[in-house]
């Protein structure tokens, strides 16, 4: 079993700067779990005490049942695949993914049939001859993932692995990884600052910020209820639209607020959350923003810059009072906007996020 259990996991380094604050996190057998956030966050120095490639200051790690504070690297059962692929170049794929498994005192029969397995699941076997010179970035990194299965080990943790392929490239090694967990069923944490790459592989993400988690979900749990500000404009492509609001009345746990240009949005919330004269965000996704007639719960805006996508056209406007554009996504077909119109945005209330002035969601 391969279950990891994080409990108030924190770490100071040498300076006295902490970097990752009090952190408890479950992770099941046979996880896809994925770390994201900003650049700086803590989500790789987290990664790498699992691996114990960095000391836990405080606080305990458990894999399987057992306290993994003081096991070491080696003895912990994990296999780390890099951003870099860190292959031998004098050495042909076969003695790459192989090479572990010498030093382990492995019997060449044991070996090749490891080898030849781990290349059969990735579909190089057909490359095991060659140098990695003699290879694309992606057939390189299908060889250093291969060079972790051979050792059969408990979990995956992947350290941003996709960051030197192409854009094409990306997508096509994030279907091999989401195959090959379906495939072997083992637990995996993967770490990556790209929160599309987060939403398509993850079964759960944890978002990290400042050392700290902000969230942990489903891929839909998160983008649909972000639980606040943070993971609201970090989740999503484009970010959820945030606009500037102030509550001038609440009934019935029914708010009316004001926005920037004047207009008016009418919106259930929990009377408890919510005071007349709060400052508050509006959150809404671009995809739920509909171009339309005006009426209650609308919007005027005048459009900036439109962008086609070939499937859609992202339409960003400008509301008077707002500093920031807001991003609408429209159907491809006639009536499409072009710069300078004015158009009348709705704002469907099932789909509006409230956020309070500490940032969290209060709807």
């Amino acid at each position: 079993m391969a279950q990891i259990k994080l409990t108030n996991i924190v770490k100071h380094f040498d300076d006295g700067n902490a970097v990752i604050h009090g952190i408890d996190l479950d992770i099941a057998d046979g996880e896809f779990v994925v770390f994201v956030g900003p650049s700086g966050c803590g989500k790789s120095t987290l990664l790498r005490m699992i691996a114990g490639l960095e000391t836990i200051t405080s606080g305990e790690l458990c894999i399987g049942g057992q306290r993994a504070n003081d096991i070491a690297p080696a003895q912990r059962g994990l296999a780390m695949v890099f951003q870099s692929y860190a292959l031998y170049p004098h050495m042909s794929v076969y003695e790459n993914m192989a090479f572990s498994l010498k030093l382990a005192g492995l019997k060449a029969e044991a070996i090749d049939a490891a080898v030849q397995q781990a290349a059969a699941v990735l579909q190089i076997t057909h490359l095991l001859k060659r140098k990695p010179k003699d290879l694309s970035g992606g057939q390189r990194q299908r060889v250093a993932i291969g060079r972790a299965i051979v050792r059969k080990p408990q979990v995956f943790l992947f350290d941003e692995p996709l960051s030197n392929l192409d854009a094409g490239l990306r997508v096509q090694m994030r279907l091999e990884l989401s195959r090959l967990h379906q495939e072997l069923g083992t637990t995996m944490i993967y770490v990556t600052h790209d929160q599309v790459e987060a939403m398509t592989l993850g079964q759960r993400i944890v978002v990290f910020n400042g050392g700290r988690i902000e969230q942990v979900g489903t891929p839909l749990e998160l983008y649909e209820r972000p639980a606040n500000l943070f993971v609201a404009g970090f989740l999503g492509a484009p970010k959820m639209n945030l606009l500037a609001a102030r509550v001038v009345s609440v009934t019935d746990s029914l708010a009316e607020l004001h926005l920037s240009d004047g207009s008016v949005v009418h919106l259930p919330v929990p009377t408890a959350t919510i005071q007349p004269l709060a400052t508050v965000k509006l959150g809404i996704r671009a995809e739920h923003i509909a171009i339309g007639p005006a009426g209650p719960d609308t919007v005027r805006a005048v459009v900036s810059v439109v962008e086609f996508l070939g499937d859609c056209c992202l339409v960003y406007v400008r509301m008077d009072g707002m500093a920031e554009l807001i991003a609408v996504k429209q159907a491809v077909g006639q009536g499409m906007l072009k710069a300078g119109d004015l158009c009348t945005l709705q704002l469907p209330i099932e789909h509006c996020h409230v956020f309070d002035s500490n940032g969290r969601s209060v709807r």
